[in-house]
């Protein structure tokens, strides 16, 4: 349209202006424009046609040169107008029209153009119901005042453009409703279907089409029971979904050949009867089913017991085991019950185990007593889950428990008889150790231990060090036997004892073996038999000595009669004058030998008489010098030195002064014809000392030494040439000590050179002491 020019100013204001009332019929022209404007908005579909043909008429409604409409969108601005902008000589752009008709806020304004100052804008802003600015309608005019009736008569026009926007927006909001809520429902994969009371189909979604193959429309108006093959339950209703029509909402399980749904069912209600709706959803939940019962399958299957409970100890559900380990006849029975508080013995427990959750949120093998139905009571082990709920406290305990009832009892006994093996292992006067298959020990008894050796010797090292080195291949061949699975029995060897000493021992090897049946270790019993093969010796050679005392008391006074009537008759022959010289150097030769053999049986009733000890206080460093004196002319004429080291402070011991003379100068001429015999300087040590309630004479030499240490004491028993010794001095010597509670030893030095004697007696005591005064 054509823009009317505009006459020049005349420098009076625009707002002062004069204006032309419009005349009456003018209101009632505009009142039908707007009318017709209400009308078109009303029966419009399409809001940009609108608007064109709204912004033109209000134009024409407003006398102005050019008219249009912004709409504020979301992110932008939609410009609306009945001519095009070009059309009006020197029009603003669109852009700064936009512009100003966002700045605009309140009332209607008016700003100039920035082309010229004789056209105006005019801009009217459009307001939703709760006052939100949708746009404005902009207009193009000279320049003049907005009087009231043109402030009302834009107001109108931009209610007329606000009702039109928000019914277009509205409508267009539920047309897009409506589109999103079919999409949504075809979306949903389970099976939909909605009839009504006639019980005729009006939609199914397309989820239950497609799986019918029809399309949905297809099923529209078809009586709902058309679709019973969903269905094998057979009902009395015309629909096969539903159950009951008085319910608003239900939901039950139907089964269709190998498929299983969750039917539910919603019911809406119209203004009439005709218009109430019955809307179902066919869930399908064979698969979810079929979970169920392998989970069922499973959770029943499963050996240990498996709960589900409150914190309160009431059971939610259980797996037959946890049925069966309670000892109750079904799981009904156990979730039934209240069996919370009789479960626990203690019933601090279920508080300690509630506090335990609440601090950790899991308990990990938890050792738990609980009592079974029968009162019997339960060794458990649990694994148990707390369940929180949204305020953090435990709603649920989720748990695992394992019968170890069998298990307790096993180590209960098992310890017992640990503790018990431990004590007899302990307690044992015998050392038991065990050795690996290298020979090397492994383990070692507190007697071990007690008897001197230190751990350090034992464990880690070759019992067979400890052996005597003599005996050690025989000892080796024996953990050999072992090693191949056979027992060795008493295997009697000297070896190392604890104070480092050698000593006897009764040794018995048995072979330990593995789940193979194969040998891995050697257990090795020792017995330290030293005390008693020393008092069995000692035992065997009395008896030998008493045995002989008697045969040879016999013996001696049956021959010292015929020995007193040769000495007397060979007497008489020898001072018989009538008797030939040439006969008295044998008669000499038979009166001497006869003489010597005389000396022997008397040898021979001293070795048998068993004459009582006389008792009385003596000092064995007097007797020891005593003795020494008798041999001191032999000994300083032969070069044989003398060593004494006496204990000035020892104690006296009660004795035979005679017979204790006798047994240490036979021990000195043994010493004395030892060291002739070697060719050496001969030195003889005398030793006394007290140990404990004892006194000790030692006497060592530097001779030849004793070819068998352990005969030595045997009568008749002698190392010396024929005609020097009779074999029964050390025999007699024997008996000397043992009838005054003594003990003699004797063995052969380390160095190879000579032998030592031990005599050792007990000290004197004050009751001893008063008895001989």
């Amino acid at each position: 349209m054509p823009r009317r020019r505009s006459k020049p100013s005349t420098g009076v204001p625009v707002e002062a202006r004069t204006v032309k009332v419009a005349a009456p019929h003018a209101n009632s022209k505009q009142a039908e424009e707007l009318m017709d404007l209400a009308v078109d908005a009303a029966r419009s579909r399409h809001l940009p046609d609108f608007l064109k043909r709204f912004a033109a008429r209000a134009a024409s409604l407003a006398n102005a040169d050019w008219g249009g409409v912004v709409v504020f969108e979301e992110n932008a601005a939609e410009f609306y107008s009945g001519t095009e902008l070009t059309d009006v000589p020197n029009s603003p752009t669109r852009e700064w029209l936009v512009r100003k008709a966002m700045e605009i806020n309140g009332d209607a304004q008016v700003c100039i153009l920035p082309q010229e100052k004789s056209s105006t804008g005019v801009f009217v802003p459009i307001l939703s119901s709760s006052k939100e600015r949708m746009g404005a309608v902009c207009l193009l005019r000279p320049p003049r005042a907005l009087h009231a009736h043109e402030r009302r008569l834009l107001e109108a026009l931009a209610s007329h453009a606000a009702l039109a926007i928000e019914n277009f927006r509205r409508f267009r909001q539920l047309e897009r409703s409506k589109r999103n809520w079919v999409q949504d429902i075809d979306a949903i994969t389970d099976y939909m279907v909605v009839h009504d009371r006639r019980w005729r189909i009006l939609r199914t979604n397309r989820s239950l089409a497609a799986h019918l193959g029809v399309p949905p429309v297809a099923l529209v108006g078809e009586a709902v029971d058309t679709l019973r093959q969903l269905a094998e339950t057979a009902g009395t209703l015309p629909c096969p979904f539903c159950v009951d029509t008085e319910q608003s909402r239900e939901e039950h399980i139907i089964t269709a050949r190998d498929r299983v749904f969750l039917v539910s069912t919603s019911r809406t209600s119209g203004t009439t009867d005709d218009e109430a709706r019955t809307i179902h959803v066919l869930k399908d939940i064979t698969d979810r089913r079929e979970a169920e019962r392998r989970y069922r399958e499973l959770f029943d299957s499963i050996q240990e017991g498996l709960f589900f409970a409150t914190p309160d100890g009431r059971f939610l559900d259980v797996n037959d085991a946890m049925v069966r380990m309670l000892g109750y006849e079904s799981r009904d029975e156990l979730l039934r019950n209240d069996v919370g508080a009789y479960l626990y013995p203690a019933p601090e427990a279920r508080e300690h185990i509630l506090d335990e959750l609440n601090a950790k949120g899991v308990l990990r093998n938890y050792e738990e007593t609980l009592r079974r139905r029968d009162g019997t009571l339960l060794y458990t082990l649990q694994n148990i889950t707390g369940v929180r709920d949204a305020s953090g406290k435990i709603a649920q305990m989720r748990g695992l428990m394992l019968d170890v009832t069998e298990q307790k009892m096993f180590q209960t006994q098992l310890q017992r008889e640990r503790d018990f093996n431990q004590k007899i292992l302990n307690t044992t006067q015998s050392m038991i150790l065990v050795l690996d298959t290298a020979g090397l020990i492994s383990y070692a008894n507190r007697r071990c231990y007690e008897a001197g050796y230190r751990e350090e010797e034992m464990i880690g090292r070759h019992l067979v060090d400890l052996v005597d080195a003599a005996q050690r291949e025989e000892f080796e061949a024996a953990l050999e036997t072992t090693a191949h699975g056979q027992q060795v029995e008493n295997l009697e060897a000297r070896a190392k004892r604890g104070d480092g000493t050698l000593g006897y021992f009764s040794i018995s090897l048995s072979p330990m073996r593995d789940e193979q049946d194969a040998v891995n270790s050697v257990v090795v019993v020792m017995t330290d038999i030293t005390d008693a093969a020393l008092l069995q010796a000692k035992l065997a050679h009395a008896e030998r000595m008493a045995t002989i005392g008697r045969l040879v008391s016999g013996v001696a006074h049956e021959v010292n009669n015929p020995l007193a009537a040769i000495l007397g008759f060979t007497d008489l022959l020898l001072e018989n004058p009538e008797i030939p010289a040439s006969a008295h150097e044998p008669l000499g030769i038979i009166l001497q030998e006869t003489q010597r053999t005389k000396y022997i049986v008397q040898d021979l009733l001293s070795f048998a008489r068993q004459r009582p000890v006389q008792r009385e206080a003596v000092r064995l460093g007097a007797i020891l010098r005593q003795t020494i004196k008798l041999r001191s002319y032999d000994f300083s004429s032969h070069g044989v030195e003398v060593i004494e080291e006496f204990d000035e402070n020892l104690p006296a011991t009660i004795g035979d002064s005679q017979q204790l003379q006798q047994v240490f100068l036979n021990i000195v001429n043994n010493a004395y014809d030892a060291i002739q015999e070697a060719g050496r300087r001969g030195k003889i040590t005398l030793r006394t000392k007290r140990v404990g309630d004892s006194v000790e004479v030692t006497l060592t030499d530097n001779g030849t030494g004793i070819s068998d240490p352990a005969k030595i004491f045997d009568p008749f028993f002698t190392t010396k040439p024929t005609g020097k010794g009779t074999g029964l001095g050390l025999s007699i010597c024997y008996g000397i000590v043992r009838a005054h509670s003594g003990e003699i030893q004797c063995w052969n030095n380390e160095n190879g050179e000579g032998s030592t004697f031990l005599v050792r007696l007990p000290v004197a005591t004050e009751a001893a002491m008063e008895a001989t005064v």
